[in-house]
């Protein structure tokens, strides 16, 4: 039997055809018993590519590649989904996950609904076009740092899900986020001693705001999460001891369902040592919350410290509107304006102190309920220059003593 061949005379294998205009085609049946082509303008690796033809892997390449895929088992064309498709499957695959988690894939899904990135087929996605899809969100997009950290955050895991399949081959977003675009999130830095105290005296004073000033002072004095000073109830603080037990959260769904818990880390369950103006300001919510209703009850937890004014326990939200308020204010009466003062700054603002004062590491790790000495041991990075002087000038003068 005469074997076919190409226009240069080579033998062309099974599978393998050129056609009248030069293109070469090899055709071949994948694992599902579905008929598919790859094409090329070259034969062999060597062969040159004709002019004017945009360069490619050669046909025998392409093949080498496609029985490759079929001896790894992958299914042809990824299983023919998309990045959409594919991102939606991941996020089933999630389950017990956190309230906070929860609103993250969502934001994401809702991204990619409307966008054109979403639309394409997962095993058409190569490295380069990974990268171009996240820089284009921050300089043509004006997304931010955080936002694309989030939306890479869900696409990374999806597609090694893909991978782990045998959909695709390669994951294309293996590769580090900070290669490939420009991390502009603002540091929150500590809110000085001195601004501290006076943003505490005003709220102190004000006949409006002094409402909240145990909770200000609390959150400045103890570093707690917001979550974890808004799941506080009455029986989770020790007068008698003076300890506060951290063992869970508060959370506000979506939905507007209010719902108890775990802390964010198993380290973040800790019982912290009140100091005496925390012990008061604790003493003064008590005989406050004494005179009023029990209120509600969320997962069989009652007694929450604070209560808004439909009567139900305080969340996030209401202590950031709470601090944007107070801060306005203070910014408007004195003409001289503090920095961002937030629920987040305040627990930034205490574990900052505590390092400047030469805490333990390990023990400011406890307190701060972190569970990496690395987070912990970042907050000493915000020191300054003059922190390392005193720091110097203490030891020399313990040194002199001995």
């Amino acid at each position: 039997m005469e074997r076919r061949r190409d226009n240069r005379g080579r033998i062309l294998r099974t599978g393998e055809s050129q056609r009248k205009d030069g293109l070469y085609e090899y055709k071949y049946t994948d694992l599902n018993g579905n008929r598919h082509s790859v094409y090329s303008w070259r034969l062999e690796k060597n062969d040159r590519t004709p002019a004017g033809k945009r360069r490619d892997l050669s046909l025998r390449e392409k093949i080498h590649q496609v029985q490759r895929d079929q001896l790894m088992g992958l299914v042809a064309n990824g299983g023919n989904i998309t990045v959409q498709e594919l991102v939606d499957k991941y996020i089933l695959t999630k389950t017990g996950v956190r309230e906070s988690t929860k609103r993250g894939y969502k934001t994401v899904q809702n991204y990619l609904l409307k966008c054109g990135f979403a639309k394409r087929k997962i095993n058409k996605i190569t490295v380069s076009d990974a990268k171009i899809f996240l820089i284009n969100m921050q300089k043509k997009e004006g997304k931010s740092y955080s936002t694309i950290h989030t939306v890479r955050g869900v696409l990374r895991p999806a597609f090694q899900m893909a991978c782990d399949d045998d959909l695709i081959r390669k994951n294309p977003f293996s590769f580090e986020l900070a290669s490939i675009i420009v991390n502009d999130v603002k540091r929150r830095d500590a809110v000085s001693v001195q601004d501290e105290r006076r943003f505490l005296e005003f709220i102190k004073n004000d006949k409006h705001y002094q409402q909240y000033y145990e909770g200000f002072y609390i959150l400045f004095k103890t570093g707690m999460r917001i979550s974890e000073f808004c799941g506080l109830t009455i029986n989770d603080i020790d007068f008698e001891k003076r300890i506060i037990h951290v063992t869970h959260q508060l959370q506000r769904t979506a939905d507007m369902r209010y719902i108890i818990e775990e802390t964010k880390t198993d380290a973040g369950k800790r019982d912290l040592p009140m100091t005496e103006d925390v012990y008061q300001c604790f003493m003064s919510i008590a005989e406050r919350r004494m005179n009023e209703i029990e209120g509600p009850e969320v997962d069989g937890y009652k007694g929450f410290l604070f209560l808004d004014k439909n009567g139900m326990p305080t969340v996030a939200l209401h202590w950031e509107k709470y601090f944007q308020y107070s801060l306005g204010k203070f910014n408007r009466t004195y003409k001289n304006e503090l920095p961002l003062i937030t629920p987040h700054v305040c627990r930034h603002t205490y574990i900052t102190n505590m390092a400047r004062k030469g805490m333990n590491p390990k023990q400011l790790q406890y307190l701060a309920g972190h569970s990496s000495i690395t987070i912990t041991m970042d907050y000493y990075t915000h020191l300054t220059a003059d922190d390392a002087r005193v720091e110097v000038e203490r030891i020399e003068k313990e040194c002199r003593k001995v």
